[in-house]
């Protein structure tokens, strides 16, 4: 959850978007826009569905993400990223640059 009283700006971001699971969340929100629960759960193979609520929970109280309830019966709840969540864009793009140059072998790393 947001910590305002948090003095480093690294450790406010990590409270906010880490863990395992978050940035994977944005992924798919990110690429494919809105998105139901069930879609979301589809596209994260291995995370459960207790995890994933939790995590959506946490991430629209910290503004990243707006969830909407349609009066239909069933009832249908989209995800979608906020303002906040879409200011991540530039931390997203560089971690998949980054990710893309590990996998292809391009950083030597000591064993």
């Amino acid at each position: 959850m947001l910590d305002y009283s948090c003095p480093c700006p690294v450790k406010a971001t990590l409270n906010i978007i880490g863990g395992k699971w978050k940035w994977l969340i944005y992924r798919e929100l990110y690429f494919k826009g809105i998105r139901r629960f069930g879609e979301i759960e589809t596209g994260i193979p291995g995370i459960s569905a207790k995890v994933l609520t939790e995590a959506l929970k946490e991430m629209e109280a910290d503004g990243l993400i707006t969830r909407t309830v349609y009066a239909e019966v069933p009832a249908r709840v989209e995800y979608e990223l906020t303002e906040a969540g879409m200011s991540l864009e530039k931390v997203f793009m560089a971690m998949i640059d980054w990710g893309n140059h590990f996998l292809s072998k391009q950083y030597s790393f000591p064993e």
